[in-house]
């Protein structure tokens, strides 16, 4: 049976959809209204109304009530009377609104699938219950949600518990005590080292969890992955406030962890320059914002972002055919270098 929101709102024992035609008790009359308004939920929309005597027909199958048109139609009027968005036409009567609309649905759907940090298992949990939100007829228009499995998806069922423990902290202003991890050539996690932070956000960022936290020992900012923290647990250390620490007095600047900070590392964004292709313009604003400053000198096309210099050296041999950095020298000098041992390892390439 598809759960809704109205069903949650009725004692398990009277939530149970037998489905069956011979049931060994009936209901009482008394909950014919209840149920009415669950079979709308459950049966009904706008391509699909119920007849009155569809509505008795699935009464008797389903719960052992028997009522006659007439009290079908006393009943619907009444549910009418109370608030719900009942249509009824010459095809019969639907349920009209709801807590979101079927491209509602499947916009959260897709979201859901396409987020590599829910687990194929969690995944197929949670759009069965949004499927439950609508008609039965809408889970038959949404064939992908069977091919979950299929999707890259992370397998730690530790991640929605690590979240819990993080808000927890945050709201509490406590320190939080992990292990980090990274992945070895077995694809497990290994641990590389302990972190004790202060958090301070949690950012969802290219479809990943980061845990935004001060690590005093280091003394910096840093980005944690949420689905590579384990052994998490919270500390009786009070955190470090967010405003004590240089650079963030006033607190957290949203757009320039969004523009600046395009792969989460930690370092003090600078202004850098580029000279691009225009066919590029899209990806530029795309992944620094409209704070992007252009400018042409002669035939060049240049751009100016405020990033992280690391992350600028990964961004920049990605676009490495139609970008190319020109200051700041070291940001300049480190991509050099990286394209020199790139085409050092292609061009002394023996394989077959």
């Amino acid at each position: 049976m598809l759960n809704s929101a109205y069903n949650n709102s009725v004692p398990r024992t009277l939530n149970m959809h037998k489905g069956a035609s011979h049931m060994a008790d009936q209901e009482p009359k008394k909950l014919a209204l209840i149920r009415i308004m669950q079979i709308l939920e459950r049966e009904s929309d706008v391509d699909h109304p119920l007849k009155q005597e569809d509505i008795a027909r699935i009464l008797q199958r389903d719960y052992g009530i028997e009522l006659e048109r007439k009290a079908v139609g006393r009943n619907l009027a009444l549910l009418e009377e109370a608030g719900f968005d009942i249509a009824s036409d010459r095809r019969g009567s639907y349920l009209c609104e709801r807590v979101f609309d079927d491209n509602e649905l499947r916009l959260m759907i897709d979201s859901i699938l396409a987020s590599k940090h829910i687990s194929a298992r969690d995944s197929k949990s949670l759009i069965d219950r949004l499927c439950g939100l609508t008609s039965r007829h809408f889970k038959k228009r949404v064939k992908y949600i069977h091919t979950v499995d299929q999707w890259d998806k992370t397998q730690q069922r530790q991640l929605f518990y690590n979240i819990e423990i993080i808000d927890e902290a945050i709201g509490a202003g406590k320190m939080i005590e992990c292990d980090y991890n990274h992945y070895g050539t077995d694809k497990k996690l290994h641990k590389s080292s302990f972190q004790r932070v202060s958090p301070y956000q949690l950012i969802l960022h290219n479809q990943r969890y980061y845990l935004m936290a001060y690590n005093a020992y280091w003394g910096h900012m840093s980005f944690l992955r949420v689905d590579r923290i384990t052994d998490i647990r919270l500390s009786e250390r009070p955190l470090i406030p967010l405003r004590k620490l240089e650079g963030y007095e006033r607190g957290i600047d949203y757009n320039e962890l969004t523009t600046a900070l395009p792969y989460m590392f930690s370092d003090k964004p600078e202004l850098i320059e580029l000279e691009i292709d225009e066919g590029v313009v899209d990806q530029v604003v795309d992944w620094f914002g409209k704070d992007v400053r252009f400018r042409n000198d002669g035939d060049k096309l240049l751009a100016t972002v405020r990033s992280s210099p690391t992350a600028m050296v990964f961004w920049a041999m990605q676009y490495a055919a139609y970008v190319t950095v020109l200051s700041p020298a070291s940001v300049r000098d480190k991509v050099a270098e990286n394209l020199r041992k790139a085409a050092e390892k292609y061009n002394n390439y023996q394989g077959g």
